[in-house]
């Protein structure tokens, strides 16, 4: 396990109890450097969604926990936010959450997809579909173009929500 993993992953654990005790959902915990600074970001949601005094609250209480735990050497940037409405899916309950809801998938480099029933091909760095079915290695589409479209995960760099004005 990698060092941002570990740091990542014992903070969703100190998380955990705040989470339950507010009925808040933990959505994703990310330890990342930007812009030169190192920021050890959590996304919570709750039903209805989260609002900014949830945010200042959760990032009180984690703050005091970081402090008294201190497992993190570097200095960072403690962050609590909402995931966002086009949030990326990252986590089997992610993709769970989301199967039958229109989602983006990004490639990390452009690849050949159909361009519609009539057969051909075009170039594409991304797709838009209905989230139909994941695996471990795979996510399936339902797109204009096919009523299954299924795209290996090694090939996605990530898949969001789409957001519909």
């Amino acid at each position: 396990m990698s060092k941002r993993e570990e740091y990542e992953t014992r903070s969703e654990e100190l998380l955990k109890p705040v989470m339950e005790q507010y009925h808040f959902e933990l959505v994703d915990v990310e330890y990342v450097r930007e812009a030169g600074n190192w920021y050890l970001r959590a996304y919570v949601d709750k039903e209805g969604g989260i609002t900014l005094d949830d945010c200042e609250l959760v990032n009180r209480i984690w703050s005091d926990i970081m402090d008294r735990e201190d497992f993190i050497p570097d200095s960072y940037i403690l962050e609590v936010s909402s995931p966002g409405l086009g949030r990326a899916l990252k986590k089997e309950k992610d993709f769970l959450r989301s199967v039958g809801e229109s989602v983006d998938v990004r490639f990390y480099k452009s690849r050949k997809i159909p361009a519609g029933k009539n057969g051909g091909e075009i170039s594409a760095k991304e797709i838009t579909g209905i989230l139909k079915a994941f695996t471990k290695d795979t996510v399936t589409l339902e797109t204009d173009f096919a009523a299954e479209y299924q795209i290996e995960r090694s090939d996605i760099s990530t898949v969001k929500l789409t957001i519909d004005f």
